[in-house]
């Protein structure tokens, strides 16, 4: 359907919420305003509904019973119509600490995946996360794989990559890992911290070689410490005070609570939050035991009350979360505006990631990536490109 006229819908974009039809052409927003009419347009009567900017997930490693890691196309596209079905219109793909060769295959399967998946949302590139960690805050991170960075394993596989990948997640106070934020940075490549035990001050001096972004904030991340009766700052401490730092939040309610996601929205406002999934393979299926990584290689997980969790109870393992529940989740608990919170799941992130020139808000010239839903968060449609990917009324 090359035209589509979203009728009536209350549109939230770019902090704002107002009445107002949307037109799309040719996969592109192209008009916005008052009693608009096209020829030859499907016709959406969004009335009574919310109309926003697709949801845009910067942390996920699967759905529907797939994970990113299982080397098959199959598995992507499961899990990319999974997550479209839940508002999400595009998204990267997280790896997890694994060896070097499950690391280059990861890349392969990638690039083998965006040429084949026609369905579902969108994929903006790899999202390494790890093998460069802390073990202190390996979390669900098997820390067998756990290791600092070496030229020799990032050089080859950031050229086998050739721009698929398109973040990277590390502990900044390893041995090695600034002179990989450099040669990330200049590759274009998002750094962000993760999985640490850093101090403010090595903090400090990550932003200063590149890094701009926080893996999961609060989740596996340094706080205040007491070191001989001193006490020292530590990365969350750093997120809170930096300005050019933003902060990504695990949104099912559970990873972090309703007084933290306040705190943070407080402190850093929408502009500065992204909001993600951190999603699993047991996202939109039944609980139960879930492999988190690949069948060959991953972590037995249990999933129980709505989260995943090692087997010894340990450790959250990833979420089952999808971005509906997140953005229905973060907005009942903080009692911010839709706008803010649709803003921190569409706005922040395509401008974190530098595709906020084409996608993230609802504006004239953008790509027609667009989900409607109710009151309840629940999607009735998912939008990418002006095509209909998800129907659910």
């Amino acid at each position: 359907m090359k035209k589509m006229l979203i009728k009536g819908g209350v549109v939230v974009s770019g902090g704002e919420q107002k009445i107002i039809d949307v037109l799309v052409e040719d996969g592109k927003i192209v008009a916005i305003g008052n009693k608009l009419t096209a020829e030859d347009a499907l016709v959406i009567d969004a009335s009574g509904k919310y109309v926003s900017a697709g949801f845009i997930d910067l942390h996920t490693h699967g759905a529907g019973g797939a994970d990113f890691m299982d080397g098959t196309v199959e598995a992507y596209q499961t899990a990319l119509e999974t997550h479209a079905k839940h508002g999400t219109t595009l998204l990267y793909p997280t790896t997890l600490s694994s060896t070097t060769e499950s690391l280059y295959e990861a890349v392969e399967n990638y690039k083998a995946a965006k040429q084949a998946c026609k369905k579902g949302a969108q994929m903006g590139g790899l999202h390494l996360e790890g093998p460069y960690f802390a073990y202190e805050m390996k979390g669900a991170q098997d820390p067998k794989h756990l290791r600092n960075p070496q030229p020799e394993e990032y050089m080859g596989l950031l050229e086998q990559a050739d721009g698929a990948i398109a973040r990277w997640s590390l502990a900044p106070e390893l041995d090695g890992a600034l002179e990989l934020a450099q040669e990330l940075k200049k590759r274009g490549i998002v750094i962000a911290m993760g999985h640490t035990n850093a101090t403010f001050d090595e903090c400090e001096a990550a932003y200063q070689a590149g890094f701009t972004h926080t893996t999961h904030f609060f989740s596996c991340m340094s706080t205040i410490t007491r070191r001989n009766a001193r006490r020292y700052a530590g990365a969350v401490e750093y997120g809170y005070y930096n300005d050019g730092v933003t902060c990504e939040l695990i949104g099912d309610g559970i990873h972090v609570p309703e007084s933290l996601l306040k705190l943070t929205f407080k402190v850093k406002g929408a502009e500065g939050i992204s909001l993600c999934t951190d999603s699993m393979r047991g996202a939109g299926m039944p609980d139960g035991i879930y492999k988190l990584g690949s069948l060959e290689e991953g972590q037995d997980v249990v999933v129980e009350e709505g989260v995943a969790k090692l087997l010894d109870r340990s450790a959250f393992a990833g979420s089952v979360a999808t971005m509906d529940r997140v953005v229905r989740t973060v907005w009942q608990l903080t009692g911010r505006s839709l706008s803010d919170v649709v803003r921190a799941a569409s706005e922040t992130p395509a401008r974190i990631m530098g595709v906020d020139k084409q996608k993230g808000t609802i504006e004239v010239g953008k790509d027609a990536d667009i989900v409607i839903f109710d009151s309840d968060v629940n999607i009735n449609y998912t939008i990418i490109g002006g095509e209909i990917v998800s129907q659910q009324i």
